[in-house]
């Protein structure tokens, strides 16, 4: 069917604006009547060209998500039918991928589907923890509940990700930059000065002869060596995509020096605010930490909660096995025995989730400070030591011209 592009006003002279699929014209003004809207332009759309090319269509950001989250839930809370919700928010998605998305879903709920059956079909948008929840949500007659926790647990989730890519940005750029500075002036000026150097004559300082033998062999194998890079890049992503590599891998990001410290905060941030969000809406701990186990993101933190979970499906408690795995620090296996023996498990994950939040907030705001000095440093060695080395020479002659 055809879709038209409306604009009208509500019974309060608000104006309002959106699209919606309908037979013929007088169709759509029905629908536009139906939800109490007064129609003053209804046109049809023109048909996109790229509609099929799927890699031309916009994506589904994480902030869609949150918004649809947000506006689904106010207006359960205010009484709507969950079809004319799904209506209402397809008819007002900008985003043309995630308004198809919306408009499958709600076919799917017409013909008879759960609203957490019609969002399994998109892994991609709606994940496990996502669904898992909206399914608890309306068993429990609580949906409206469920998706402000989602809303609140997806908008803390993406602010937790931008603060650790903020600090894994940065230093990857200077030295990004440092290192396509210090190849253009081996490849490019240090051979301009070693021929000055040649046509002056004389014995060429030390730091000087290994500069133009490094410029040199740069200069002569450059093709190789970025084709070794690119290579090592191609081998190292194959082997990370291995059940093996990634168990590898993973387990040593946790052991790196200064962002491992860092990574294992964001896990147990992770892990509490998943698991805490998850039974305080009614979900089984045994799902909760399935769920949790598959959207940790880390290999090592994904089979220590395997473990946890295991250990309960024998009628064990969850802080031990949580302090056997080694992954989680002291304190929040204590934490999470006391929640456990109090009966408010999912009060004190979030209390744990709340508290690692704010500890990867200093954890961040400390290593942006001792990065910045350090790369300070190595860009003023490394590319001051260059340019000292080409000078030296000229230095000499200078002093020898003088006497």
């Amino acid at each position: 069917m055809p879709i038209y592009l409306w604009q009208g006003q509500d019974r309060k002279g608000m104006i309002h604006k959106g699209e919606l699929e309908a037979a013929d014209q007088d169709a759509a003004q029905a629908q536009l009547r139906r939800m109490q809207i007064k129609p003053t332009k209804i046109k049809k759309k023109p048909k996109d060209l790229f509609e099929n090319v799927s890699f031309l269509q916009p994506k589904v950001r994480r902030v869609d998500v949150v918004v649809f989250a947000r506006q689904f839930a106010t207006m359960i809370n205010a009484g709507l039918p969950l079809i004319q919700c799904l209506d209402i928010l397809c008819s007002q998605q900008e985003n043309k991928t995630f308004k198809k998305m919306l408009k499958q879903i709600k076919e799917s709920v017409e013909g008879g589907a759960t609203l957490a059956d019609a969002l399994k079909k998109y892994p991609d948008i709606f994940d496990d923890l996502f669904v898992n929840m909206v399914a608890a949500g309306e068993t429990g007659g609580i949906l409206d509940t469920i998706l402000n926790r989602l809303s609140a647990y997806m908008e803390k989730a993406e602010k937790l990700k931008k603060q650790v890519k903020s600090a894994m940005t940065y230093p990857i750029i200077v030295l990004c930059v440092a290192v396509l500075v210090i190849g253009v002036i081996l490849v490019f000026v240090i051979p301009t000065f070693e021929q000055m150097f040649k046509d002056f004559g004389g014995e060429l300082p030390a730091p000087t002869k290994i500069v133009v033998e490094l410029s040199r062999f740069v200069k002569g194998n450059i093709l190789y060596m970025i084709g070794a890079v690119v290579v090592l890049g191609f081998a190292f992503r194959r082997f990370y995509k291995t059940e093996k590599g990634r168990v590898l891998v993973d387990k040593y990001l946790l052991k790196l020096p200064v962002f491992g410290p860092l990574l294992r905060k964001v896990a147990v941030a992770k892990f509490t605010r998943i698991l805490g969000t998850m039974i305080s809406s009614g979900v089984p701990i045994l799902d909760g930490l399935e769920i949790t186990a598959r959207t940790a993101g880390n290999k090592t933190v994904e089979s220590a909660v395997y473990k946890v979970r295991a250990a309960i499906s024998e009628g064990q408690t969850m802080a031990a096995p949580l302090a056997e795995s080694g992954v989680f620090p002291s304190m929040v296996c204590q934490m999470v025995g006391v929640g456990e023996s109090t009966g408010a498990l999912d009060a004190m994950l979030e209390k744990i989730a709340d508290y690692y939040d704010d500890e990867v907030d200093a954890a961040v705001s400390s290593l942006t400070a001792m990065i910045e000095p350090f790369m300070m440093v190595f860009l003023g060695v490394t590319i001051g030591g260059l340019v000292v080395s080409m000078y030296l020479p000229i230095f000499k002659m200078a002093g020898m011209v003088g006497q």
